[in-house]
């Protein structure tokens, strides 16, 4: 009878220790998913903001009209993507548009000096602030994620219920990851 309580015990506990680790992957999971949703908010601000950016710009950068189109088309993209990967490669190229606007503004006092301009310019600084930390909240979600999936005895659990790893939030251009680069003899 004593041998009998023992292995319903054993039982029981190994229940509970399924359960608790199972329910630990679900709640990395939803965090992962929360902070990805998080990224998307900021994203989706700095997108509405850029209509109105761009704006203000046009009429001082006839010369750069190209970054203008290009930052047109990559809002419009925007709605086209579905994976992490394919709005990361987005947010990447669009960064590198909107530093060059910023760059391009510089030399234009007339649209420094515009209120509405200046304005817009500190709404995307603290949009992109809350970008980058959007950014590495997830990739620090995810990394503890993956981590659960890799490690004993969570990994278990995880390949019996077809857990799969998330992607983290990088850049994969190298022209992402340069200065802007601003050339006014042309």
């Amino acid at each position: 009878m004593t041998a009998l309580y023992i292995i319903i015990g054993i039982i029981v506990l190994l229940i509970i220790i399924v359960i608790a680790l199972y329910n630990g992957l679900i709640r990395s999971r939803l965090k992962v998913q929360n902070a990805w949703s998080q990224i998307d908010v900021q994203l989706q601000r700095r997108f509405d903001l850029i209509p109105n950016l761009v704006e203000s710009v046009k009429g001082y950068m006839q010369h750069e009209k190209t970054v203008l189109e290009k930052v047109t088309e990559l809002r419009s993209s925007w709605a086209g993507a579905q994976s992490v990967q394919e709005k990361a490669d987005l947010d990447n190229q669009l960064s590198g548009a909107l530093k060059t606007i910023m760059a391009v503004a510089e030399n234009y006092p007339d649209l420094k000096a515009n209120q509405g301009f200046s304005d817009l310019q500190e709404e995307l600084r603290v949009t992109e602030n809350k970008i980058s930390f959007s950014r590495q909240f997830y990739n620090d979600s995810v990394t503890m994620y993956n981590t659960k999936l890799q490690v004993f005895p969570s990994n278990i659990i995880a390949s019996m219920f077809a857990f799969k790893p998330s992607d983290f939030f990088k850049v994969d251009n190298d022209e992402a990851k340069q200065a802007v680069k601003v050339d006014f003899n042309n």
